[in-house]
């Protein structure tokens, strides 16, 4: 792969708008295991070898367990790994980062109602927008595993 541009160099102030959701976010309703699935699943779908690395590593150190993240990409076919507020969350994940699909259905989005405030759907949908974001920018820039945004 060629090396390409680092972005906090070329555009620093893009990259300090990333970083204000990440910060958003760091406070938002949803707890830290809900983030780091939304972020391991995304980035399983987006193919972004550097965002799963970094939070499958994240996901361990806040508790998660390597069955849960091992099963993650098939989370449909399992019956009590995840809850079902979990598999709420994975399914506006996929439907999310699959936009051109169908986007976020009316059933998912009802399902998600039963779990989850407004407030708090917002949030999953915000957290899901910002690790789609990152892994556009990872992607295309051709950041590898080991390399740092700074």
């Amino acid at each position: 792969m060629q090396k390409r541009f680092n972005i906090k160099e070329v555009a620093p102030n893009a990259l300090k708008a990333m970083i204000g959701l990440e910060m958003y976010l760091s406070t938002a309703s949803i707890s830290r295991t809900t983030k780091e699935l939304i972020k391991i699943r995304a980035s399983q779908i987006n193919g972004c070898a550097f965002c799963i690395n970094i939070h499958t590593q994240d996901a361990i150190k806040n508790g998660e367990t390597n069955q849960r993240i091992f099963l993650l990409n098939a989370w449909r076919e399992t019956e009590d790994i995840f809850t079902e507020e979990e598999k709420i969350v994975l399914a506006i994940t996929e439907e999310m980062t699959l936009i051109h699909q169908k986007g976020l259905s009316d059933e998912t989005y009802s399902n998600a109602l039963q779990f989850f405030s407004e407030t708090q759907i917002a949030d999953i949908i915000t957290a899901v927008i910002t690790i789609n974001l990152w892994n556009r920018v990872v992607l295309g820039t051709h950041l590898q595993i080991g390399q740092s945004l700074a």
